[in-house]
């Protein structure tokens, strides 16, 4: 059975509008810090070498910190993906014999050897514990034993993930994160609060940093790269955290007085200047492709009602056939690499085979259409990005076609 697509975007006007509220609000804040810091052409110059004179690399992580709301900030393409810059924020934090407690259940896949790895230098072969606070069968955190726990451990960090990883969790939203902040600043003043802020920025009004998160960090070649930045990770927090967390990304006689890259940094700045408007185009494609689905009878997270607190649409299949088909028409339908079909693979970083398109213009960037899953019950497609809407809307209109 056929859906009316035109039918569905009417249905979904409600929703349409609040994203594009959102947008022109953080777009006027984005365009405000560029005004602030006084961004001009010559910060887009690159350098060699040591780059003790780096203007380009100092401005743009001025800007990230005005923007995300904090005091300074790391903002690098030497950080190569979401997971070394989360590693990198730990490693600078945590010190033998710490805690680390995450309140948002287990940690994404790519960091469990960052954990528990066997001679690796895992932080746990550097004695440092990691405890686990699950949510409650509503997805929730658990205020309760989350207050608990922090009274007791004292955790030099504790540890919040944004976005759901693969599982079927709900996000969570910046909302819902400032009251159990406050009260874990209440028991433990000292306690780092970290949240992996992957596929959440620019989603809401706010960021973590602004309901008191002490660190926020993640990935430019998902929402903050607005699908221009090559490659590179950031990190936004409070002064004491970055002097800290700077000792182990570069040395701690270093800091952050070096670090050059000579293609320069235009695509970073621009790209952060387009993406709440690229952020939007993603959430309303997500919205699309979901609706689609839903009126032909699949399980979708968040529904078509529900708020988007990141920019990723999970659909549930009832085999692993029908979710490896959606996956593939995700990289028939990519402007690079159409004709390439992706299979399930043991992918470096995960328990079970995995599969992934994304035919982007950036190396696995997940702000442009793209879609992946491990190969496991339940067949969950985790569906994201989309530079424009019009690209996703073509994909919910194949969609419509072939299921």
């Amino acid at each position: 059975m056929k859906i009316d697509i035109k039918k569905c975007e009417e249905k979904l006007k409600t929703q349409f509008e609040k994203v594009d509220e959102i947008a022109y609000f953080n777009q006027k804040k984005v365009l405000n810090a560029f005004i602030d810091c006084k961004v001009s052409a010559t910060d887009f110059a690159g350098t060699t070498g040591y780059g003790y004179d780096d203007r380009g690399r100092d401005k743009l992580a001025k800007l990230y910190a005005k923007v995300f709301g904090g005091e300074s900030a790391i903002v690098s393409p030497l950080i190569t993906c979401g997971s070394h810059a989360i590693s990198t924020v730990l490693y600078g934090l945590l010190r033998p014999k710490d805690v680390i407690l995450s309140i948002s259940g287990e940690l994404y896949d790519t960091l469990h050897d960052t954990l528990f790895g066997k001679n690796n230098g895992s932080l746990e072969n550097f004695m440092i514990e990691y405890k686990q606070i699950d949510l409650t069968k509503e997805g929730k955190l658990d205020e309760e034993k989350i207050c608990k726990t922090v009274k007791k451990l004292k955790p030099k960090v504790v540890f919040l993930q944004r976005s759901r990883g693969y599982s079927s969790r709900k996000p969570f939203a910046v909302e819902d994160m400032e009251d159990i902040f406050k009260k874990v600043k209440q028991f433990s003043p000292n306690s780092f609060i970290v949240v992996d802020n992957c596929y959440g920025e620019f989603v809401q009004t706010k960021e973590p940093t602004e309901v008191g998160a002490d660190v926020i960090v993640g990935s430019l070649i998902k929402n903050p790269g607005g699908g221009l930045a090559p490659t590179g990770g950031y990190i936004v927090g409070s002064q004491k955290a970055i002097d800290m967390i700077a000792t182990r990304f570069t040395s701690p006689s270093l800091l952050l007085e070096v670090g050059s890259y000579e293609q320069g940094y235009r695509l970073f700045y621009q790209g952060l200047f387009m993406a709440p408007h690229v952020v939007a185009q993603s959430i309303k494609g997500g919205y699309l492709v979901g609706k689609v689905m839903e009126e032909k009878g699949y399980k979708v997270l968040p529904t078509s009602n529900e708020r988007a607190y990141d920019i990723i649409k999970s659909v549930v299949f009832n085999t692993a056939e029908e979710l490896i088909k959606f996956v593939q028409l995700a990289q028939a339908l990519s402007p690079v690499d159409s004709f390439v079909t992706p299979m399930p693979w043991a992918m470096p970083g995960y328990d079970d085979q995995v599969i992934m398109s994304a035919g982007t213009f950036v190396g696995g960037a997940s702000i442009e259409l793209s879609c992946d899953s491990p190969i496991k019950k339940p067949y969950i497609a985790y569906f994201q990005g989309g530079l424009t809407y019009e690209h996703v809307k073509l994909m919910a209109e194949k969609l419509n076609e072939i299921y």
